[in-house]
């Protein structure tokens, strides 16, 4: 699908071994639809970071996934979704901030223009 907003806001982290389903169930299930519907968030796109290899000058080149492992893209129209009033409520919805969030660790934020 291609990207249709100008902005993608990137949410990272690691989360705890033995919650890791209910990290995914919660995200899944309650988190996402809560910020599917602030004003301004159009779509979002969920990823774990994995090894993998790549031909770099002909070599193949093993890399390492360096940073959180856990991801979230999301489509944005602008940096002021992200201190709407209606996000803040919605982040702090449901199991997340109780059940989740204090499980997660090594969290990483970053907003992207697109050109």
């Amino acid at each position: 699908m291609p990207i249709k907003t100008t902005y993608l806001f990137v949410a990272s982290m690691d989360v705890e071994s033995g919650k890791e389903a209910l990290f995914n169930e919660v995200y899944d299930t309650e988190h996402v639809p809560n910020l599917l519907r602030v004003p301004g968030v159009h779509a979002v796109t969920r990823m774990e970071g994995e090894p993998f290899a790549m031909s770099i000058g002909g070599e193949e080149k093993p890399v390492t996934h360096d940073g959180p492992r856990h991801s979230a893209l999301y489509e944005i129209d602008g940096p002021e979704v992200l201190v709407s009033r209606e996000r803040a409520k919605a982040v702090e919805a449901g199991r997340w901030p109780g059940e989740v969030r204090p499980f997660t660790r090594n969290r990483r934020h970053a907003l992207y223009r697109l050109r």
